[in-house]
């Protein structure tokens, strides 16, 4: 009898000796220590950015003219009432960094939604329907490819003029092409797997094949590209501001702060160094980050325990 017993738990010990799918992740994920600080950045710039009305010092359109270029606390004449300075307005940097914070935030997150679903939609048509629609959209993209990003960016904005709302249609626009590519690739390499044939002949349709059935094998790299368009995102709403054809002023856009200080490099550093360092500090922590997801989500990149 207990010889038995000892045998009917042995599965069940060795099943319960398996992570959870989640445990796993977070083990390969953390142990890229790049992708992990880059986590941390990333989650104090979102709380920043959320609750910026409460945690800004000043308003970020509010004008002090007895401050104007006012340096940082650490450097000479600076004040702890502005500690990363003023700008040649009198406007509190770091207030409008940390408002300007939810702008590209939402700029990259609207972007990457307007670009990734119907790029999946139109990768999975051209991956079932290769004769019938896969040959017109391939062609399509690979134009869209032909023309230099930011060209092709400026060009959008400048036919439905500028502002936040064209700025995030056009990045969208640029963004399509390469998950379109992705996901129609994905797809195809699932499309003979044995799982697919199965559901064929249990009589699934091919809108059920799509969405249910090989779309969710798919979305490891996409998660992986919508990460790194989401930096992409931010530095050409940066581009596009900074030449004036993205957010208006005086909405505190990153790039729109860069445009209006590039007069003071010599005379007031901190009014571009700012902002610059902002952008650069995040498009880093975000492509890390899609280092890390790409690491924890590829199974052919873990490392055996």
């Amino acid at each position: 009898m207990n010889t038995q017993d000892t045998a009917i738990n042995l599965p069940v010990l060795a099943a319960s000796s398996y992570p959870s799918p989640l445990k796993e992740f977070w083990q390969s994920f953390s142990a890229n220590r790049g992708a992990l600080i880059a986590l941390i950045f990333f989650s104090l710039l979102v709380v920043a950015a959320l609750f910026a009305p409460w945690l800004a010092p000043h308003q970020p359109v509010e004008q002090y003219r007895d401050a104007l270029l006012t340096p940082p606390v650490w450097a000479a004449n600076g004040s702890w009432q502005y500690i990363l300075g003023t700008d040649e307005l009198g406007r509190d940097i770091l207030s409008r960094l940390m408002h300007g914070a939810r702008l590209s935030l939402m700029i990259g997150l609207v972007s990457v939604a307007l670009s990734m679903l119907p790029g999946i939609v139109l990768g999975l048509l051209a991956a079932f329907y290769p004769k019938m629609l896969g040959n017109g959209i391939m062609r399509a993209m690979d134009i869209m490819l032909a023309l230099p990003s930011l060209l092709l960016a400026v060009a959008v904005v400048a036919v439905l003029g500028p502002g936040l709302m064209n700025t995030m249609l056009a990045i969208a626009i640029v963004s399509l092409p390469s998950y379109v590519r992705l996901a129609r690739a994905s797809a195809m390499t699932e499309l003979n797997k044995d799982y697919v044939v199965a559901s064929r002949l249990a009589g699934a349709g091919k809108i059920r094949l799509m969405f249910n059935t090989v779309l969710p094998n798919c979305m490891a790299p996409l998660i992986v590209q919508g990460t790194l368009g989401f930096s992409s995102a931010i530095l050409d709403a940066a581009a596009l501001g900074f030449l004036g054809l993205g957010a208006q002023p005086p909405l505190p856009e990153w790039g729109t702060m860069l445009a209006s200080a590039r007069d003071y490099i010599d005379s007031a550093w901190w009014v571009v160094t700012m902002p610059g360092v902002t952008i650069l500090l995040t498009v880093v922590a975000l492509n890390l980050l899609g280092d890390g997801l790409r690491d924890a989500l590829d199974p052919k990149l873990k490392k055996l325990a």
